[in-house]
């Protein structure tokens, strides 16, 4: 039985720089950092443990829900500290609590170490910019970023749609308002549509799941707003497809027509251990809306788009395999976890060290 309170826990998990803290029965509290899992105390949690750490954070609200749908959203602050995301589920009949760790500043794209196209992403005035990836990748990190990027230099209405409300921005340029699904708005559709009356310059998407929120978002970017919204697709490529095949057939193509025309960007990544075990760093790759490329989604040639990022690094694309190798000829990251990850690595790898070695 440990005997810690919740918010001491998240706080040891925020001062030594972990990304998330795990409290389930049965194993000790565990936390990760730089990637890797490691326990933060020997003890074993009891069903006690967790129920008492639950009543810490949840009202009686949340827990209905938990008990009612099996797992509750909550955010989380610590005063003047980070704040937290926490999912609580309920698993084997037991509480368990999953928290990822916010921290208390809006990082900058230069912190980030992110490729500068993101910074020209930000600077647009319309049109819709996907960032993608795995759970845990930094997906809302980067499009908090982007965010707060124009919240420096541009006076605007932002409005955020977010499941919970993660970063809280500063005031500065831009009036920027944060709805949370389920406390603020019913639902990301729910919140779309009432956000197209609220006199918005940039929407936030916090996650595109569904067809009556992927149709809200394409209406929005296709009215002169600019929109930013993640998914959980791990390239430019599998992006396009999936929100194409979420729509019946017979409005695909118009779909496809709609894309070609409003899509700007498209940032998928994910995050690798940096060398030496000093944190992490994100790989991106990166799809920019060309003529050639517009012109592929509207004809439904998507499998072409690959070609087209392996040749168009001047204009700020890469792929995947390109980023993961810039990253460890740079010596950021280790190159036999660039090699495991790479989808090409003996061809891509090979061609690029021929360059490198002016061959």
């Amino acid at each position: 039985m440990i005997q810690k309170k919740l918010a001491e826990l998240l706080a040891e998990a925020a001062a030594l720089h972990a990304s998330d803290l795990h409290c389930l029965v049965g194993n000790p509290v565990t936390i990760r950092l730089h990637g890797a899992l490691t326990d933060l105390y020997p003890e074993t949690l009891t069903d006690a443990d967790t129920r008492a750490l639950l009543d810490e954070i949840a009202t009686e609200e949340q827990k209905r829900l938990l008990w009612k749908r099996g797992d509750v959203d909550i955010s989380y602050e610590l005063p003047g500290q980070e704040r937290f995301r926490i999912n609580i589920y309920r698993q084997r009949r037991s509480v368990a609590i999953a928290a990822r760790v916010i921290p208390g500043r809006v990082p900058t794209l230069l912190e980030l170490e992110m490729p500068p196209v993101l910074l020209q992403l930000s600077r647009l005035q319309r049109g819709l910019v996907l960032v993608t990836g795995p759970t845990g990748s930094g997906k809302s990190t980067t499009v908090a970023s982007m965010v707060h990027q124009i919240n420096l230099e541009r006076r605007c209405t932002i409005i955020t749609l977010e499941d919970p409300v993660e970063y809280l921005y500063q005031k500065r340029k831009s009036l920027i308002s944060q709805r949370e699904i389920g406390v603020d708005v019913d639902s990301f559709a729910s919140g779309l549509r009432a956000a197209l009356r609220e006199d918005p310059d940039v929407i936030v998407v916090g996650e595109m799941r569904d067809l009556d929120t992927m149709t809200t978002a394409i209406q929005a970017a296709e009215t002169g707003h600019l929109v930013f919204a993640t998914l959980h697709t791990t390239d430019a490529v599998q992006t396009i497809d999936r929100i194409i095949d979420v729509f019946p057939a017979h409005q695909q193509q118009q779909i496809r027509m709609q894309l070609s025309m409003i899509l700007q960007g498209i940032v998928s990544q994910q995050l690798l251990p940096r060398k030496g075990g000093r944190g992490r760093v994100a790989a991106c790759e990166i799809l920019l809306l060309n003529p050639a490329v517009r012109n592929m989604i509207r004809t439904g040639k998507t499998h072409q788009i690959n070609s087209t990022m392996q040749t168009s690094g001047r204009a700020g694309m890469q792929t995947m395999d390109m980023a993961l190798e810039m990253l460890s000829m740079f010596d950021v990251i280790d190159m036999d976890a660039a090699m495991a990850l790479a989808t090409d690595p003996d061809t891509i790898f090979a061609s690029q060290r021929k360059k490198w070695n002016g061959q």
